[in-house]
């Protein structure tokens, strides 16, 4: 079963239109943030067990406005960025269970891997 994902459109300072991937969200400080990526950045790697590609990562701070029924997605406060990165990191970490396993006669890192990061589909 495929998971849903969003999708947001953001504006640039030219007036040009792109789509972000919301990848994950999570609460710092009481306030929710998301963690996203370009929906259209392309990858040349599909069919290599470890993929070189860089991949741009945005963290956005979610401001919820329930008398529109709106979310508004802003960059988060400059001194906040460190902290937000770590968590980020820390988990995006955790989403990949590879090299996690205790066997001694299995090949988790790409066998029975199921955290997606080998499916290059």
């Amino acid at each position: 079963m495929e998971e849903e994902r969003d999708f947001v459109v953001f504006t640039d300072d030219d007036g040009n239109d792109f789509e972000l991937d919301v990848i994950d969200y999570f609460d710092y400080k009481g306030e929710e943030y998301a963690v996203l990526i370009d929906a259209n950045q392309e990858c040349d790697c599909e069919n290599e067990e470890e993929c070189d590609c860089e991949t741009n990562v945005y963290i956005m701070k979610i401001i919820v406005n329930e008398e529109e029924d709106t979310e508004e997605f802003v960059s988060p406060a400059d001194e906040d960025m460190d902290d937000l990165i770590e968590i980020v990191q820390a988990r995006m970490e955790d989403d990949c269970e590879c090299e996690e396993c205790d066997c001694e006669d299995c090949d988790h890192d790409t066998e029975h891997c199921d955290c997606g990061c080998h499916n290059k589909e």
